[in-house]
Parts: structure tokens; C-alpha cells; sequence
């Protein structure tokens, strides 16, 4: 692929888009384990891993939500 300057930059920011949505994720993943685990390990997910984490801490939200035990 070859790209204009434009090109170069919009695939950057493109990139660090991806790379905080990447960080936050597993930012809110360790919060939500409460040092389950480390951001390191957290790091270290592949993206199907990712996901299979962050459904199991949705389903355990929405259980928390319908228990009405509190969360925090």
C-alpha cells in the first residue's frame, strides 16, 4: 500500500485510536477483577480472551444488578 502524507496521518491517528480503546479496555478490565489481574497480564491477551473476559464481568453485572446486592 501506498499512501499520501494525509494517508500516513489518518492511518495514525487511526492507530492511536485503537491503542487507547485497547488501553481503556483493559484499564476497566482490571478494575472490574480488582487485581485479578495485572496490566501487564492484561496486556498480554489476545483479543479473543479480551472478549471472553469482558463478558463474563458483563454477566456478573447485570447478576449484581438483578440481585440488587450492591457492587462496590
Amino acid at each position: 500500500m501506498i499512501l499520501d502524507r494525509d494517508g500516513v496521518m489518518n492511518l495514525l491517528d487511526t492507530y492511536d485510536t485503537e491503542t487507547k480503546a485497547i488501553k481503556n479496555e483493559i484499564l476497566k478490565m482490571c478494575w472490574y477483577m480488582r487485581g485479578g489481574i495485572t496490566y501487564d497480564q492484561g496486556m498480554d491477551l489476545s483479543m479473543a480472551e479480551r472478549t471472553m473476559i469482558g463478558k463474563i464481568i458483563e454477566d456478573n453485572m447485570e447478576t449484581t444488578k438483578k440481585s440488587g446486592l450492591p457492587f462496590f
